[in-house]
């Protein structure tokens, strides 16, 4: 079953990469991808939120799911599924980025900007629609690149969206006899 996965998942790269590629794409791509490294574009976003009388409790979720994302993403599941990434596997990929040198599965650009792009979006609908539409860009770009199988974004994708509902019950609980704006 992982091998048929597996197949199926080069031939989605392998159509991106052999015909939807372009030097303006490449630009673009790399610079939605730097975004998301390391949460960074999240990151600076719910700092600013947390700071924010309007948007702290949204602050305060998002906090609760990047972290939850960390561990969950990056310190159990990359390790313990311990997948190879596209570009090393298939022969003859020239990467556009640094060499990433962490696992693949699941997407961390992924999980957390869907997560964030969730949390933004059931808060605040407006503010949402835009952080999701980064959110796909960021995941898309990562196929883009041949540095994520499409399991790896789906599997990102799908956590983000879990992840994203549990950090917002989970502030509500926490603070059900709190005003926070």
């Amino acid at each position: 079953m992982l091998e048929f996965i597996q197949n199926i998942d080069f031939i989605i790269l392998d159509f991106i990469h052999n015909n939807l590629t372009s030097p303006l794409l490449d630009r673009i791509m790399t610079f939605i991808t730097t975004l998301g490294n390391s949460g960074a574009i999240w990151i600076v976003i719910t700092i600013l939120m947390l700071f924010s009388k309007k948007y702290k409790k949204t602050g305060i979720m998002m906090t609760i799911g990047l972290v939850l994302c960390l561990i969950t993403g990056n310190v159990i599941l990359k390790p313990y599924v311990a997948r190879l990434r596209p570009f090393q596997i298939a022969e003859g990929i020239n990467l556009l980025i640094k060499t990433p040198h962490d696992f693949s599965f699941p997407s961390g650009h992924t999980y957390s900007s869907i997560l964030s792009g969730t949390i933004i979006f059931l808060q605040h609908r407006k503010e949402g629609i835009c952080a999701l539409i980064l959110g796909i860009l960021i995941s898309f770009s990562r196929l883009y690149l041949y540095v994520h199988f499409p399991s790896d974004v789906f599997a990102g994708a799908i956590l983000g969206v879990l992840t994203a509902i549990f950090s917002i019950k989970l502030t509500q609980y926490l603070f059900r006899n709190e005003k926070i704006s």
